[in-house]
């Protein structure tokens, strides 16, 4: 692992670029149009739902649920071909009877050939596609949203994190001005007009009260007034750590 590639987030960390941090995973996880996966599984998320367990992200936020790999992307996982991922994830779709396909775990907008690539293999079938992403390759090249939008069946969940540059710099581990990325992918998908309802975690033992209204004020200012998934830390056992590393003190 290169000397400067940020893990999880210590007291002492220093805030980094993620569109930066985003090109450094994807030479450890990508390999031409492949990309490390951990497993293939049915979830009972979003009623029932096929999900390949990807590796690698571009924030270090301190209450994510997913595994260490997050972190250590060069120490586990192995390379898949987009047919590959399609295949597994549609057979394990079938077998177990849901209609919904999903890649979570990672961030799945790393390595865009790979993951445009398999939603390609995904459009002659009638499974619906989730797309759950932190927005930050939307929200920094709109290029990106416009190939998505010649994607069929997919609907796309865009997590923010913060709502001012402080409180994403503090939780994401990335730098201050990096925040707005996300809402300009709020923006470039609802022009675009795909599919998609935002999400945020919001929790207020994580979030001030007045940062949450300036979160919703942004959301409004870029043409969002709809429907707000509001996210509540859980206690998994490796948000406890990240939180524990980071200097947060939480009351479960």
């Amino acid at each position: 692992m290169k000397e400067d590639y940020p893990s999880f987030l210590t007291r002492e960390s220093k805030p980094f670029d993620p569109i930066r941090l985003a090109h450094q995973t994807e030479e450890i996880i990508s390999k031409g149009k492949s990309r490390k996966y951990t497993k293939f599984y049915c979830a009972g998320v979003y009623g029932g739902i096929s999900t390949g367990y990807t590796i690698g992200c571009c924030l270090r936020c301190v209450f994510c649920w997913v595994d260490w790999s997050r972190d250590f992307p060069l120490k586990t996982g192995q390379f898949f071909a987009p047919q590959e991922v399609f295949e597994n994830l549609v057979n394990n779709a079938r077998k177990r009877g849901v209609n919904k396909i999903r890649v979570s775990g990672g961030e799945p907008t790393l390595c865009p050939e790979h993951l445009l690539s398999f939603l390609n293999h995904l459009d002659s079938t009638p499974f619906l596609f989730i797309l759950e992403t932190n927005g930050i390759l939307f929200g920094h090249d709109p290029d990106y949203v416009k190939r998505l939008k010649k994607c069929r069946n997919i609907h796309v969940r865009v997590s923010l994190k913060a709502g001012s540059p402080e409180g994403f710099e503090k939780r994401t581990g990335a730098r201050g001005e990096f925040y707005e990325l996300p809402f300009k992918a709020v923006g470039y998908l609802n022009h675009a007009g795909i599919s998609f309802h935002v999400a945020a975690m919001t929790d207020p033992r994580l979030m001030p009260h007045a940062e949450r209204k300036m979160l919703l004020s942004k959301l409004e200012s870029v043409g969002y007034q709809d429907y707000l998934e509001e996210e509540v830390c859980d206690p998994y056992s490796t948000a406890v750590k990240r939180l524990e590393k980071a200097g947060f003190k939480i009351i479960w």
